[in-house]
């Protein structure tokens, strides 16, 4: 695969999840750019606002498998990962594959589980592996976890630990629509077109599987300047030392920026970050790993607030 085509298919792909996803521009464009670069992402936003049917709609569009779960609080990790079962037969312990062998995987509500469940995932989003009776099961990539929390209800939940959080490449936010959209949401439903029943919107895979793992690889020729390094450096170097923050980004916030802005770049038809990409990703590469102190918090201020602070302190490189 030649870098110019990543461009054509990323536009195809989002086509396509916009035949039935109204507007969310934003979120859809995240989820994409994640699959490609093989982060996975933190979906934030009220009920009923399409998450789990964006989700879905991407996995017929890209032609892979995936799989949803359902955190409840008496959700086990071996629900997730598998566990061993003794075959009578082979008079042997046999490996039964948990809903983590997929290509996507859709964790709904995951802060509705208690944090030994949530820890499971810890080894599969980072190694894409899960280790289960001593052994190690690889899982089949492309892998990508998107998971959802409600940010208004929390009686009953259980906040994600930090080490759980810096696994997250992005932290998308998904808010009501505007009245145009609702608008549109509404004449699907009128004119007998229901997003539960994704045969009524005409959609055909644009690319499989094999096609996200070459994008990939061609994204690595994606040119990043010495500056640019620099700049997101100096985000990350600002942010920790900023007044208001407690706890700032990990190198792993550096890291996703890296390569997040290399398949931004693709995706735009560049092959070369400059610093815009940079300026528009970090609030979906920061805004979870950031720790505001209590009087902040108190005062209002959201991490987003913040990084645009930060990212107005720093300088950026010129082209």
């Amino acid at each position: 695969m030649e870098l110019s085509e990543v461009k054509n298919l990323f536009e195809a792909v989002v086509d396509q999840i916009g035949k039935v996803v109204v507007g969310q521009m934003e979120l859809v464009e995240g989820v994409v750019i994640a699959l490609f670069a093989e982060g996975s992402v933190l979906i934030e936003g009220p009920p009923g606002l399409g998450k789990t049917l964006l989700v879905n709609v991407l996995s017929k569009t890209v032609a892979c498998q995936f799989r949803r779960v359902q955190f409840t609080p008496d959700l086990m990790p071996s629900d997730l990962t598998g566990h061993s079962i003794y075959d009578l037969k082979q008079q042997a312990f046999s490996f039964n594959p948990g809903p983590v062998f997929t290509n996507i995987l859709l964790t709904d509500e995951i802060n509705r589980s208690p944090p030994k469940t949530q820890s499971a995932l810890l080894e599969v989003m980072q190694e894409a592996q899960v280790s289960v009776d001593g052994k190690t099961h690889l899982l089949q990539r492309p892998f990508l976890v998107i998971a959802t929390q409600n940010p208004i209800e929390h009686e009953g939940t259980y906040p994600l630990p930090e080490a759980q959080v810096d696994r997250f490449m992005f932290k998308l936010l998904v808010d009501y629509p505007p009245p145009a959209d609702e608008m549109q949401i509404l004449g699907h439903y009128a004119a007998g077109r229901d997003p539960r029943r994704l045969s009524d919107f005409d959609l055909h895979p644009v690319m499989q599987s094999d096609d996200v793992l070459e994008i990939q690889h061609v994204v690595r020729q994606v040119i990043v300047e010495q500056k640019i390094l620099k700049y997101i450096v100096d985000i990350l170097d600002a942010a920790r030392s900023w007044g208001s923050v407690t706890i700032g980004p990990s190198p792993r916030a550096g890291v996703n920026l890296l390569l997040a802005s290399r398949t931004m770049a693709a995706c735009r038809g560049r092959d070369f970050v400059t610093p815009d990409d940079i300026k528009e990703l970090a609030p979906w590469v920061l805004r979870h790993r950031l720790r505001l102190r209590p009087e902040a918090e108190l005062e209002g201020t959201t991490p987003d607030e913040t990084i645009r602070a930060i990212m107005d302190s720093v300088e950026a490189p010129r082209s």
